[in-house]
């Protein structure tokens, strides 16, 4: 990591530190929490980390971007700075200016389709979409007649059905019927769904990475302090196994997330290296975050799964973002086919240059 990333990160973590405390986040049944945390968020210009000065935004590099929203995930961030960032990485394909305020991209599941009409009009429907009820637009990726489209839309111009998702977050289903865009651009030469696909797998990895680092240091804490049969129970041979295992599937899920990262960040274009590490990187975090979440409740016991304790925060968000934007089971269908047509001998070049 740079010195410019350093800074960019650290000034991520001093407003998730001030604004994003999850023990106070927790006691706080209203949401009073969010608007001072957006607002601080947007005066830093993180939300459009990944739109470029010409577009609206701030600038940062993808590396930039990457590390904060690895930052996020270990604060469990419940607002959606995620989203908004790749909508303004989408919309910035299509040299789209990016609006102000909370934004999330559709679609967000592999089979989902929005559909661009003849009289430039969109159609279809997107299932889980995140944060889709407290966006103001929405950055949509279309299919029509000559091609992929990019297109921003007012969400207020959309249905949007409410949903929460496995970890409390919004996760609605959004319907397009004939919804006329605000702004739209053909999407770049050879830039199709599974681009959007791969990178949406590659933020929520990142995320997960973070919340499992939060996940081990939290276990961790916990069993040096529990006290069972006048002992810590850190000093128990099963407990030692378990924490054992969770460092490692957070170090494995890191190791994973940040690869395929670097691998974006350093690609000229969506190529079958950035395929292979996207997908990778989906399939073992996903798989990480169901093994962390059942060590660190182990660990905790009953006491883990109350609402007043904030391991949910973190290993309900970790086993929520496995599904979007594909879940392991797609990537692994996915993998298998790229292997299938290409062979082990094609392919290991690009494992080994990795």
């Amino acid at each position: 990591m740079t010195e410019t990333d350093n800074i960019v990160v650290e000034t991520a973590e001093k407003i998730f530190a001030d604004l994003a405390d999850a023990q106070t986040i927790n006691g706080d049944k209203t949401g009073n929490w969010k608007a001072p945390l957006w607002r601080a968020l947007s005066e830093s210009g993180l939300p459009l980390s990944w739109v470029s000065d010409e577009f609206g935004g701030s600038g940062a590099s993808l590396a930039e971007g990457f590390g904060v929203l690895n930052a996020a995930g270990r604060v469990g961030l419940a607002v959606p700075l995620a989203e908004t960032m790749l909508a303004g990485w989408l919309l910035t394909q299509g040299s789209i200016t990016s609006p102000d305020g909370a934004m999330t991209v559709a679609p967000a599941h592999p089979k989902d389709r929005i559909t661009l009409a003849a009289d430039g009009t969109l159609t279809g429907r997107a299932r889980g979409v995140p944060f889709a009820q407290d966006a103001q637009h929405i950055a949509i990726l279309a299919q029509g007649a000559h091609g992929a489209s990019i297109a921003l839309v007012a969400a207020s111009d959309c249905r949007i059905d409410k949903g929460l998702g496995l970890g409390n977050d919004a996760s609605d289903v959004v319907s397009f019927d004939k919804v006329k865009p605000l702004q739209l651009a053909a999407a770049p030469q050879g830039f199709e769904a599974t681009n959007l696909l791969l990178m949406g797998s590659v933020v929520r990895s990142l995320q997960i990475a973070g919340t499992l680092e939060t996940l081990l240091e939290l276990s961790v804490g916990y069993a040096n302090e529990r006290v069972a049969f006048e002992k810590k129970i850190s000093k128990f041979q099963a407990v030692q196994h378990n924490l054992a295992k969770l460092a490692g599937e957070t170090s494995a899920a890191l190791a994973a997330a940040t690869s395929a990262a670097d691998a974006i960040s350093n690609a000229a274009a969506f190529d079958d290296a950035v395929f292979l590490e996207a997908a990778a990187a989906k399939i073992r975090c996903a798989e990480a975050a169901e093994k962390g979440a059942a060590i660190a409740h182990q660990v905790f016991g009953a006491i883990g799964f109350t609402s007043e304790h904030i391991l949910h925060r973190y290993s309900l968000r970790a086993l929520a973002w496995r599904d979007d934007f594909g879940n392991e089971s797609h990537w692994a269908v996915e993998l298998g086919r790229m292997v299938a047509g290409r062979g082990a001998d094609d392919l290991w070049p690009l494992v080994a240059s990795r």
